[in-house]
């Protein structure tokens, strides 16, 4: 089919490797505009615009998909279909429909469970067993069309968000690339999700990722994991400057008991409001991600120690 693709992050460029190597005629990519990363604040294009650029592919970073210039050049493309990955940008219905047969999202959840910007992220946080990823048909409403096929994923106990992304990615790819045969040859099947079980993964902003030690160890610990490596779950530690901030990267739930965010031993043991957490990898302000050995050893946290 002729296509547009529209997405933004990693995990959207290997969904679209996978649709160029099924052979279908990229139109033009569409992604988000470089913008500044990093300590040096260097603006550096996404992850698909490089990839795509790589390939020789017409790529678009429009500011807006609501912009009428931008819809009137996307309708001109005389698409089959587009396909959406974590574009970041909410299309209009005239965006949607503008393609022969409409558009189509993979989306890293089962619906309707995690619906929105971080449904990777809520579903570790919020302790399910398993997730997944599914190929919908796009309407007006968030992430709120009929499913045309689904992968499923299961989360181990000692995932993380980073872990768990590079599995729905693969997972995802492949899902992607037989869906869109099946449209193709007009045998892919549609079906509504269910009104029942509809949470919203909002996206995860940076005063919400402190660690709030009152609660209990296994929120904690599941916090920890579901925002590692990024944002990264986050506290704050004496030190010689004052304070340091620490990204807390991996965890192990623990029995033990002590006032919440106490350091309980110098193997990095934190008490919560009931148990405590391990820190097994850790991440000074200003330097590179370290197992919970070296990072003691560099910064350690003695017993007796209050966290913030």
């Amino acid at each position: 089919m002729r296509l547009a693709f529209l997405g933004t992050p990693v995990f959207a460029a290997t969904c679209l490797a996978a649709l160029v190597e099924a052979g279908h005629e990229i139109a033009c990519v569409y992604s988000q505009a470089p913008k500044p990363r990093g300590r040096g604040q260097e603006t550096r294009p996404s992850p698909v615009q490089m990839f795509a650029e790589g390939l020789g592919l017409p790529v678009r970073t429009p500011a807006s998909m609501r912009d009428p210039v931008e819809i009137a050049a996307f309708a001109a493309l005389n698409l089959d279909a587009a396909v959406v990955v974590a574009f970041g940008q909410i299309l209009p219905v005239a965006v949607l429909d503008a393609p022969r047969l409409g558009s189509f999202n993979l989306h890293a959840s089962l619906l309707p469970r995690w619906r929105g910007a971080a449904p990777i992220q809520r579903a570790l946080m919020a302790g399910d067993s398993e997730t997944g990823v599914q190929v919908m048909r796009m309407t007006e409403g968030l992430d709120e069309g009929p499913v045309l096929a689904t992968a499923r994923v299961p989360i181990s106990d000692d995932e993380i968000a980073g872990t768990l992304h590079d599995a729905l990615a693969v997972a995802g790819a492949g899902l992607l690339a037989r869906t869109m045969a099946a449209v193709a040859a007009g045998t892919a099947a549609e079906t509504p999700q269910a009104a029942e079980g509809v949470t919203y993964a909002k996206k995860i902003k940076t005063a919400e990722a402190r660690i709030d030690w009152s609660k209990p160890a296994r929120e904690v610990d599941l916090m920890i994991r579901g925002l590692s490596p990024f944002p990264g779950a986050w506290f704050m530690a004496p030190s010689a400057k004052g304070e340091t901030r620490i990204k807390a990267l991996l965890s192990r739930a623990e029995d033990a008991d002590g006032a919440p965010g106490q350091v309980l031993d110098d193997a990095g043991l934190i008490a919560c409001g009931s148990g405590a957490v391990r820190l097994l990898g850790a991440q000074r302000e200003g330097k590179g991600p370290q197992g919970a050995g070296d990072f003691l050893r560099g910064f350690p946290l003695e017993p007796g120690t209050r966290l913030a």
